[in-house]
């Protein structure tokens, strides 16, 4: 201010309405952020999750590191129903999330652990905390543990981590039985594969329909077609493959870990056509750009079938995942 007062009128008029102008956008920008939180409400209080909840979940879920699947901001709002999450801004400022399964209340802490005050009060309201993280368990093991809770690897929860490079061009003598699977397909059907576009909806529909039809449960059948509803509004990115012309299968996920991983949220494929989803498999993979090191294949949710077809794909890790309840509580 000092130095306005030594220049000229019209320099000084016009660093004022500088300062003026920048604390209006200053301003600005404090109301459009508090606007932007408002859906979310403070603890205690929860709501549940809204596509306007977005704009502020997102930045923050997809920088975290340790690439949990359903710590996305997709992952959760197509799920909300099957757990009926709630939403809430902890008083450090980072995300809390409620939800039931099989009749438990459980808790999501995806930006880490908050102080043990909070953290009791949580559980006060919730059975068990639910997929907390490999690196957020290792930095609060301690502090859980002295105030009386206990940790629990949560195997059927682990996502499985494979090599991208590993499932574009399935190497060695291990994926030999794959690789036939691949070649199998490709000598028995003419095929087309086409970015995922809006355009190409319709023809997922009919996909997943025979998908629920053969499989003759509903499975996540819900959450799959609302992803390809709202897959612009989501930002998800996928492929779909046609077979002599008709639709055949696809698949839809997103990026995970700051963009190191790409999590396949959804594949759904008419699996009348042998070798179908190995080829999908293989050429999704080799689809995606190169910046992705890794595949998140999702959990087996402790299905032994679905365990073993999963390991023979050779993760070259896991996700992992821990449960977190008062020491002496049943899981």
């Amino acid at each position: 201010m000092l130095l306005l007062l030594i220049l000229p009128v019209r320099v000084r008029q016009c660093g004022l309405w500088l300062i003026l102008l920048a604390g209006l956008l200053a301003c600005l920008w404090a109301f459009l952020y508090t606007i932007s939180i408002m859906s979310i409400p403070k603890y205690p209080d929860f709501a549940p999750i809204g596509l306007d909840m977005r704009a502020d979940m997102h930045p923050r879920l997809s920088m975290l590191k340790d690439g949990v699947s359903e710590f996305t901001f997709a992952g959760l709002y197509l799920f909300r129903h099957s757990y009926q999450y709630r939403a809430s801004w902890l008083p450090n400022d980072t995300l809390v999330f409620s939800g039931i399964k099989e009749g438990r209340t459980f808790f999501l802490l995806p930006c880490g652990l908050p102080d043990a005050q909070t953290l009791g009060e949580l559980f006060s309201g919730h059975d068990y905390l639910k997929n907390l993280s490999e690196g957020d368990t290792e930095a609060g093991r301690v502090m859980l543990e002295q105030n009386g809770y206990a940790v629990h690897e949560d195997r059927g929860n682990f996502d499985y981590l494979y090599l991208r490079e590993d499932l574009a061009t399935l190497p060695g003598r291990h994926y030999h039985k794959k690789r036939n699977l691949v070649n199998a397909f490709l000598n028995n059907y003419t095929y087309e594969a086409k970015p995922l576009r809006k355009a190409h909806i319709a023809d997922a529909y009919e996909i997943l329909d025979a998908w629920r039809a053969a499989k003759g449960e509903s499975g996540d059948y819900a959450a799959s077609k609302e992803a390809l509803d709202l897959m612009e509004e989501l930002k998800l990115k996928g492929y779909i493959f046609y077979v002599g012309g008709k639709p055949a299968a696809y698949t839809l996920g997103e990026a995970l870990a700051r963009g190191r991983s790409f999590a396949i949220h959804f594949e759904k494929a008419i699996d009348s056509y042998k070798g179908i989803y190995q080829f999908v498999n293989q050429a999704f993979a080799s689809s995606l750009p190169k910046y992705y090191i890794y595949i998140n294949r999702e959990q087996d949710l402790g299905e032994e079938g679905l365990r073993q077809a999963k390991m023979t794909y050779r993760p070259c890790g896991f996700v992992k995942k821990y449960m977190v309840t008062r020491q002496g509580q049943s899981i």
